[in-house]
Parts: C-alpha cells; sequence; structure tokens
C-alpha cells in the first residue's frame, strides 16, 4: 500500500482561553490518500475549520504529527513551511479574499509571484487559467465588476496558479447562487477527475454529496468516516461541467517535492533576478493600491508632510530659542 499523500496522527489543537485550556480538536488519526475528493463535515464550532487550518499548515497543532507525502512538517520552519502551502496547497475561500484594487489576472497570478515564476510565465499562466474557466473577457475585470460566481472562478484559478496538488475549499458555494454553486461544484469534481486532491469543508451535505468520502466531526471529533466511494465516472467530465474544460494536460505546473523544496535546495527560486523581479511587482502592487485609493493615497501623504513640518518646526523653534538664548548671553557677558 502506497503512503498517503496526508496522515495525521494523534493530531489536537489546544487554545488558551484566560486560565483555562480550551480543546478545540480532540486527537484524531486521518490519512487522504493523493486524487481523493474529501468533505469535511460538521456543524459550527464542530473544529472543521481549525482542521483545514491545519491541514493547509495555516496553524501549528499543539499534539501529534502531520505527514506531508512522508515528511514530518513539525521539522519544517516558517520559511520552508511557506514554501510547502506555496507549491502544494490552493486555498478556495468562501468570500474569495481577492484583492479589489486588482484585476482578475493579476489576482491569479500572486501566488505566482511568492513562487518566484518569471513574470512572462505566470501571465501566460494566468491567461490560460482564466480561458479554461470561461473568464478570458474578463480578465482584465477587477473584482468589483464581477459576479459572485466569477469572483469565485477567479479564486479557483488562483489556487491553481501553482499547481494545485492539495485545493482546500472552505464553503466554496456559501456565498453563491443555486447556478453558480453547481458550477463551482462541476469545476471542483472535473480538476478531481484530472488528479487534483480536493477537500471540502462545509457544513451543507448537498455539497459534501459530490465528494468520494465525508469526513463528520462533532465537537472536535471524527464521529465518522464514510471511506473511500469508488465510482465509475470520476474520469469522465460531470455534467454541468463549464464551457472551457480543463484538460489534464498541462493544467498543473510541476511542483518540487517537499524534500527538496520545503528544505530550501530549489535553486532557481532563490536567484537574485527572480528576487528582483518579486521587488519589481511588490512596488507595481504598492503602486496599484495607491492608485485605487487617491484620497486614501493623499490624506495619508497629507500627515506624513504635516508631521515632518511639524518636527522641523519644532526643531527649528530649538535652535533659534537656544541661539538668542547664547547671544543674550554673550552681550551680557561684553557689557562693561
Amino acid at each position: 500500500m502506497s503512503e498517503p499523500l496526508i496522515r495525521l496522527k494523534g493530531i489536537e489543537r489546544r487554545y488558551q482561553s484566560g486560565e483555562h485550556e480550551v480543546t478545540v480538536l480532540h486527537p484524531l488519526d486521518l490519512a487522504i490518500d493523493a486524487g481523493e475528493m474529501v468533505a469535511i463535515v460538521g456543524a459550527s464550532g464542530s473544529g472543521k475549520s481549525t482542521l483545514m487550518n491545519l491541514l493547509g499548515c495555516l496553524d501549528h497543532p499543539s499534539g501529534g504529527q502531520y505527514l506531508f507525502r512522508g515528511q514530518d512538517t513539525a521539522t519544517l520552519d516558517a520559511l520552508s513551511l511557506a514554501r510547502l502551502r506555496c507549491h502544494h496547497f490552493g486555498f478556495i475561500f468562501q468570500r474569495y479574499h481577492l484583492l479589489p484594487h486588482l484585476d482578475a489576472a493579476a489576482n491569479v497570478e500572486i501566488p505566482a509571484i511568492y513562487a518566484g515564476t518569471a513574470r512572462l510565465d505566470r501571465q501566460a499562466r494566468a491567461r490560460t487559467l482564466l480561458t479554461r474557466l470561461g473568464l478570458q473577457d474578463r480578465s482584465h475585470h477587477r473584482p468589483g465588476q464581477l459576479s459572485g460566481g466569477q469572483q469565485q472562478r477567479v479564486s479557483i484559478a488562483r489556487a491553481l496558479a501553482n499547481g494545485g496538488e492539495v485545493i482546500l475549499a472552505d464553503e466554496p458555494t456559501g456565498a453563491l447562487d443555486s447556478q453558480s454553486g453547481k458550477e463551482v461544484m462541476a469545476i471542483l469534481k472535473e480538476l478531481h477527475a484530472q488528479g487534483h486532491t480536493i477537500i471540502l469543508v462545509t457544513h451543507d451535505m448537498a455539497v459534501a454529496s459530490h465528494a468520494d468520502r465525508i469526513i463528520t466531526l462533532r465537537d472536535g471529533r471524527v464521529v465518522e468516516d464514510s471511506g473511500h466511494r469508488a465510482t465509475d465516472d470520476n474520469a469522465a467530465s460531470p455534467s454541468g461541467a463549464p464551457a472551457h474544460p480543463l484538460p489534464g494536460d498541462g493544467s498543473q505546473l510541476a511542483a518540487p517535492s517537499v524534500g527538496q523544496d520545503a528544505q530550501g535546495t530549489g535553486a532557481a527560486v532563490r536567484t537574485a533576478s527572480r528576487g528582483w523581479d518579486r521587488y519589481r511587482e511588490a512596488g507595481r502592487m504598492a503602486l496599484h493600491a495607491m492608485l485605487a485609493h487617491r484620497m486614501r493615497t493623499f490624506l495619508t501623504m497629507l500627515g506624513i508632510i504635516i508631521g515632518i513640518a511639524a518636527v522641523v518646526s519644532v526643531v527649528a523653534l530649538g535652535q533659534g530659542a537656544r541661539a538668542k538664548v547664547i547671544d543674550d548671553i554673550n552681550a551680557t557677558c561684553t557689557e562693561p
């Protein structure tokens, strides 16, 4: 039997609340194979969001062991964990979390910027993903100019920017109408058919029913695990699939293994040219943000100018007063 992609051994999460310690996740064991489509369901407060944060390496467990491709994530430092998230995980959120001052294509490019992908390569990648998701004519629209379903498709494209080996979807249809929700689920099922590992976090059993395996949480404990459900149509495109399918050939970017990438041996990512590219892109995004909020930028700059002018004025007054006192003392000393 092959090693699971994700294995949790006795994972638990506790938080300090005043003088008391609250256990959100009790020790649990879980294994997820590569290519599975898993739904984690439970009521509010059941611990499903906490488990998702642990699976996505966004949080650290209070106890137990988390193995990704056999690598214990506890042995990785913060930078290595960031690289692991960047190259292996894609995140889809209920509220999209798109940057409002960037257009759709620029939002999709952001993970590739963090990964150090060359500008032309990531722009081509973003265009390809948006085209396959039926948004080729919306690539230069900002989030505020897109519908909820279109924004969610942009967030799916963003999750795939670095390959999206594992896609963590937190209530992906929660803010959508029924038709847009069906389209998003069709896309996720198609990605699953291509070999992506899909982990859905939801309280909606209608959404969970699309998965091959349903894990139910209650009060921080796994109370039911349906196990893998074999299906004959996994390889086929699901009904209601998008008009622009996501063919498996070339739809995923090759992502380095944890042993190479997480330990920082990928020399290409650390090259000077890509380092400068990151600074340039950071400056470009900062400029876009300032231009998108001109009044806020003006008031901020005005506050800085007033502050500097006030400091200079106080220093000048102090120097002038000091010089006047010295002149008065000198005049007194020289009088006969």
